[in-house]
């Protein structure tokens, strides 16, 4: 009877949190993107920030508007929720995009390198004993969206402000190229890949011609190759996603000869890669990988933003967010994903009132799966799918709480599409098999665009 009651005790303990658990758990932060010109002194609602791009910001408060970047404010209340909600992380992921969507001669180096610097800081205060790996995003670099494919003076300087947080071996790839890789909190077996996916953005003209820009494939393959030698579980990290933006269709972010690199790199190895990390967006959302018969292979989780910046994208109809942030559950011996919770921050209950983060949703309760893994992931995408409730619970967390319309037939064209098919030919076939458009207008108009610079930039 007493070894009946000390298990029985011991499994309270477990499920309280008290006990000796396998799940681990860890902060995903991006997109914090902090505007220093934010500014309520001057009573102008038309200039209350750069990012706004002269935009009318009648409703602008102290925690920011949606169509400004972050005041100090909301990235001192986002960090701050950070070590309320969880003060002790096993360790944070931080992708990237820091500085304003304001024009590059607004910044310059120097400035880039301070909101970098700030951010840092804050994040080093407030979490002093916990690891933190960091990407690059387009944003961190001047001029924006232009990172090169070798050492460089930006490079060297981010590198020294993240010396705390990075071996010796990464700091030597990371100023080569911006990317690298170590042991997983330094345990044997688990490894984590840091990339910089900035040099195949379709935007880096820097890259345009090259097969292998930073030779980054070619020592991501090198690397994940050992790694399958050694039977480590592999997380990636990285900023810019491959495949399409869900908020407008026909509308990638790599190249597609880099995107293509992509998909053959988590098709090789995906038995080791246990998850993919990733920005940009602003958005949440999630791509799926499958292997030639169908069988889902690999997940990647695209976590929200925290600056609620409407984007001037054209084409993309009230693209704003609620700022938010995340923590991921996952076994801390095979990196399984086993759940992920999304806090958020209403922006206008904020200034009217208080900041008060709350919680936006878990994965687990409202999308009914047993965890996060790339089964899992494929059930959530085949119910969003299929069945309106579920597109529209989904619809409303991609903005974070924000757009709460009707996700209509073309709305569900465009999110289905973008999560199932991150390769373009099955991206396309996919848009035409679920009704929509034609693409090849759409893809020679976007094409144009970009080369004639008229996109603008995440």
């Amino acid at each position: 009877m007493d070894f009946i009651r000390k298990v029985l005790f011991l499994n309270i303990l477990t499920v309280c949190g008290q006990g000796k658990v396998l799940t681990g758990s860890f902060w995903h932060i991006t997109d914090l993107h902090w505007d220093p010109t934010y500014s309520l002194g001057n009573g102008n609602s038309a200039s209350v920030c750069g990012s706004s791009g002269n935009r009318p910001t009648p409703d602008a408060g102290q925690f920011g508007d949606y169509l400004c970047d972050s005041p100090w404010d909301l990235i001192n209340s986002s960090v701050h929720a950070m070590r309320d909600i969880l003060p002790d992380p096993d360790f944070i992921i931080w992708t990237g995009d820091d500085t304003p969507h304001v024009p590059n001669e607004d910044l310059g180096e120097e400035a880039v390198l301070r909101i970098i610097g700030n951010l840092t800081h804050i994040i080093k205060v407030l979490f002093p004993n916990t690891k933190v790996y960091s990407a690059l995003g387009n944003h961190d670099y001047h001029p924006k969206s232009q990172l090169p494919p070798q050492q460089n003076n930006m490079y060297e300087q981010i590198q020294k402000l993240w010396e705390d947080w990075l071996d010796p071996a990464s700091r030597d790839t990371f100023k080569r190229g911006g990317y690298y890789t170590e042991k997983l909190l330094n345990q044997t077996g688990l490894r984590v890949l840091v990339l910089n996916t900035n040099l195949y953005y379709d935007q880096n003209s820097v890259t345009e011609n090259l097969k292998d820009p930073a030779d980054q494939f070619k020592w991501a393959d090198q690397v994940l190759s050992e790694a399958t030698k050694n039977k480590e579980k592999v997380y990636i990290v990285g900023h810019i996603p491959p495949g399409f933006f869900e908020k407008k269709r026909h509308k990638p972010w790599f190249r597609p000869e880099f995107n293509k690199n992509y998909l053959e790199l988590i098709q090789k190895y995906h038995d080791i890669i246990i998850g993919q990390f990733f920005g940009h967006h602003h958005t949440d959302s999630f791509r799926m990988f499958y292997d030639t018969s169908g069988v889902p292979i690999s997940a990647m989780f695209l976590t929200p933003g925290v600056t609620p910046w409407k984007t001037t994208l054209p084409g993309v109809e009230d693209g704003a967010n609620n700022p938010g942030i995340r923590v991921f559950e996952y076994d801390d011996k095979t990196l399984l994903v086993k759940d992920m919770v999304t806090y958020y921050l209403n922006l206008t209950h904020a200034n009217i009132a208080r900041a008060r983060w709350e919680k936006e949703y878990r994965l687990t309760e409202a999308f009914r799966v047993p965890d996060a893994s790339p089964a899992s992931m494929h059930r959530v995408l085949e119910r969003l799918a299929g069945e309106t409730c579920y597109l529209q619970k989904y619809y409303e967390f991609n903005s974070v709480n924000y757009d709460l319309t009707v996700c209509d037939a073309d709305c569900r064209i465009d999110h289905v599409c973008a999560i199932r098919e991150v390769d373009f030919e099955d991206y396309e076939h996919c848009v035409v098999k679920e009704g929509g458009s034609s693409a090849a207008p759409a893809l020679l108009t976007v094409a144009l665009a970009a080369a004639l610079g008229m996109w603008t930039s995440y």
